[in-house]
């Protein structure tokens, strides 16, 4: 590769970190092309863009946008991939977990994360990657939190409004 295509990749790689909020690095090593290409599909199927890239390539990348992701130097080491997607933080950490059940070696490794410039770094982390709500679902409970009080006053004003129905036609009955 010469020293322009690696300027070029790295300068798209720049791109697609400044561009994306959240990317998940991880470790294929091991796995036969087979089962390279079924996680392909599999992240291509969930929305994910998998790509496999030399550590250095990455690492310039990385410095090439804003904030700090020095962190990750000590993960950068052997064979790396990135997971790239824009909405659903959790999409990239479910597939990694649906692929192990499959994989008896328990690969991909998970290597890092990256969501909203939050790092989260070693494969203990992948459960907790997995369990986080989406943007929509948080607002989703938001709404229904907000909700709720407002539907209890409407329902109590509503049954009231019987009972004083009832009390003002039983009155007018009245001579």
């Amino acid at each position: 590769m010469t020293r322009e295509e690696k300027a070029q990749l790295i300068a798209g790689l720049t791109e697609k970190f400044q561009q994306t909020d959240h990317f998940y690095i991880t470790d294929t090593s091991g796995l036969t092309v087979a089962e390279i290409n079924k996680f392909r599909e599999m992240c291509f199927n969930k929305g994910v863009e998998y790509k496999v890239v030399k550590n250095t390539l990455i690492k310039k990348a990385l410095d090439g946008i804003e904030g700090d992701y020095s962190e990750l130097d000590n993960v950068l080491k052997g064979f790396s991939g990135v997971m790239f997607v824009n909405e659903n933080a959790n999409v990239p950490a479910k597939v990694i977990k649906d692929f192990k059940k499959e994989d008896k070696d328990q690969r991909p490794k998970f290597k890092a994360a990256s969501i909203d410039s939050d790092i989260f770094i070693g494969e203990d982390q992948l459960d907790a990657l997995s369990k986080l709500k989406s943007k929509q679902e948080l607002i989703g409970e938001v709404i229904t939190l907000l909700q709720s009080p407002a539907k209890n006053v409407v329902s109590a004003l509503q049954s009231g409004g019987d009972t004083l129905a009832g009390l003002v036609k039983t009155l007018s009955e009245r001579e």
